[in-house]
């Protein structure tokens, strides 16, 4: 067989794996109820072709390892959704050595999978935590055990819901994965282009334009991508190249982009999928994590949309030139390729009632819909199918290494709850604190950046509230105010050294140091680091639903402190002037609400 015809019958394979992965999504969501042991276990079947089959050989004992684990990792999880009826009777004991077996490939496969997908940190600590369930009668003191028979522990991590196939496989295969396949099929049309420039069109005439147009794009684009990364290098490769061109230097250009990205994040509607796991996590109505998590988000862009506006200044930086900024009718038809899409989904959810996984899907269609179409407004069938292509596999490729990542966090949070170690790891963070509420959002806050480094911002979230958020509502935060808190904290390593990820792409992208970008990106992102803190020293900051008027005069507060506070790192050029503007800032934030 040639190369040619190699590549082809890769190519075809792909396409039939990403064609047979979203129609199973999306399937599930018009078919009604489908129990969670057959759903979740092929959910699993469906991704890991992308993560042992598809990826990038690295080596011939590597890759044959990881065809011959691949294959049996996805019969393995084909086993259980055909036995879901007679597992589902054993609660959560495994009866037979085959059942063993079959425990053991799912557990490695999904070990491998994560290993693979983000790198060892991850897996690592899922291994240590199977192996502190299985050992951990041996361990001393308060953080030992009682022994757990090997057939409940095998069963309920791998053959029950209490594990691999538990609450958090739930949100991907019911949440994560239909938003992601949205999202792959925006990007594969014109909505990207439809962003921009709708966002130069809104910000380009302005001081600092090209900057501000990378706000505008990223926070749009962000809120829709579920990885701050993704949206560095999908918007940074516009934005960058231009913000250089136009005078930026280089540390500014690339630290916007880093820090506008991230910030996509947190911003409704969609909050990368984020809004949607928050749901699930805390049974919280959508309508009131978007209206909870909106001024905060706001907020974040405004003191980020200061940072350049101070830097223009300080750098005399124009305008976006007339010949760079679309014109009406470019923006006006470009738009219709995100809002058509992003009107179904809200409508569907807000006026018809849906369910957000049923709007998504009905968005989905009418966004594939018009990939039919053009900027140059011409049906091109060809193109149509080019770009279907593009959306299928990179949903696919994105569905999977998500998946890969909240697979293995499950086994970490089913560890946690059947060794009681979470409850234990919660009095430590209450002991350690002293029963304070402020040194418990620090050790929180420490927590999310160290594991932040390694996992995307979701996977990041869940597993710090599994741990960190009974400690925090012990000590009188509100549900959703130690979510926020919490999902906020988890975004810290896009912009922190050492990992800084998005600041990574950013800097390769602008050919700077890496360093100077992180300084700077900080500098600008002041908001991710004070805002959270804010929403526990002013609670009604999240309360915009409930009570307008106290959440806009604690928006004002929090978002005053914030300014004060980036001006001193950007435009005052003394340190005790730059002191005297932190004190003063945090006087205002934390300070000012116990005066009043």
């Amino acid at each position: 067989m040639t190369m040619t015809s190699m590549s082809r019958t890769r190519r075809l394979a792909m396409l039939a794996a990403a064609i047979l992965l979203v129609g199973f999504h999306l399937g599930l969501v018009f078919s009604g109820i489908v129990p969670n042991l057959v759903a979740r276990p092929l959910h699993l079947a469906l991704i890991l072709p992308w993560v042992f089959f598809f990826a990038t050989p690295r080596g011939r004992v590597a890759g044959l390892f990881g065809m011959l684990l691949g294959a049996a990792g996805i019969a393995a999880a084909i086993w259980i959704a055909l036995n879901a009826d007679r597992l589902a009777d054993q609660y959560g004991f495994v009866e037979t050595w085959f059942q063993y077996v079959v425990g053991a490939v799912l557990l490695l496969s999904v070990l491998e999978a994560a290993r693979r997908a983000i790198g060892w940190p991850l897996p690592l600590i899922a291994a240590i935590g199977l192996l502190y369930a299985g050992f951990g009668q041996y361990v001393p003191g308060e953080f030992g055990h009682a022994v757990l028979p090997a057939a409940s522990l095998m069963g309920t991590l791998t053959l029950a819901e209490g594990g691999i196939f538990g609450q958090l496989a739930g949100v991907s295969v019911g949440v994560v994965a239909i938003f992601v396949i949205f999202g792959a099929v925006l990007n594969a049309g014109e909505a990207g282009q439809g962003f921009m420039n709708l966002s130069a069109a809104a910000a380009g005439r302005l001081r600092g334009g090209a900057g501000k147009v990378s706000v505008v794009a990223s926070a749009l684009f962000g809120s829709i991508s579920g990885s701050a990364s993704a949206n560095v290098a999908s918007t940074g490769a516009v934005t960058i190249p231009a913000m250089i061109r136009l005078g930026y230097p280089r540390r500014i250009a690339a630290a916007v982009e880093a820090v506008a990205s991230s910030g996509g994040q947190i911003m409704p509607p969609l909050m990368g999928a984020g809004a949607f796991v928050m749901v699930e996590l805390t049974g919280t109505p959508y309508t009131q994590i978007i209206f909870a998590a909106l001024l905060p988000a706001l907020l974040y862009f405004v003191v980020v949309w200061f940072g350049i506006d101070a830097y223009a200044r300080r750098f005399n930086l124009g305008a976006l030139p007339a010949d760079q900024r679309p014109s009406l009718q470019e923006v006006a038809i470009t738009s219709a390729f995100f809002a058509v899409p992003f009107a179904v989904l809200l409508g569907g959810m807000f006026w018809i009632g849906y369910t957000p996984q049923y709007s998504a899907a009905l968005a989905i269609i009418s966004g594939s819909l018009l990939l039919l179409f053009g900027a140059d407004m011409r049906m091109d069938l060809a193109r149509a199918l080019t770009r279907a292509e593009t959306a299928l596999i990179g949903a696919a490729r994105q569905v999977a290494m998500i998946a890969s990542i909240i697979l293995c966090a499950s086994i970490i949070v089913g560890v946690l709850a059947m060794t009681g170690l979470g409850v234990k790891i919660t009095s430590l963070i209450l002991s350690a604190s002293n029963g304070q509420i402020w040194p418990t959002l620090i050790l929180t806050a420490l927590a999310c950046l160290v594991l932040g480094m390694e996992v995307p911002t979701t996977a990041a979230y869940v597993i710090c509230i599994s741990v960190a958020g009974p400690a925090l509502t012990s000590l009188g935060l509100e549900p959703l105010q130690a979510h926020l808190f919490v999902f906020w904290f988890a975004l810290l390593s896009t912009i922190t050294p050492p990992v800084c990820g998005a600041v990574f792409i950013a800097a390769g992208m602008a050919q700077e140091n890496w360093l100077r970008v992180a300084a700077t990106a900080m500098a600008l992102g002041v908001g991710l680091y004070l805002i959270p803190i804010g929403m526990v020293a002013q609670p009604d900051l999240i309360r915009l639903a409930d009570a307008p008027v106290p959440a806009v005069i604690a928006a004002l507060l929090v978002g005053g402190g914030c300014l004060i506070i980036a001006y001193g790192l950007i435009s005052v050029q003394s340190l005790w002037k730059s002191a005297l503007a932190l004190i003063l800032g945090l006087g205002i934030i934390y300070g000012l609400p116990a005066l009043i």
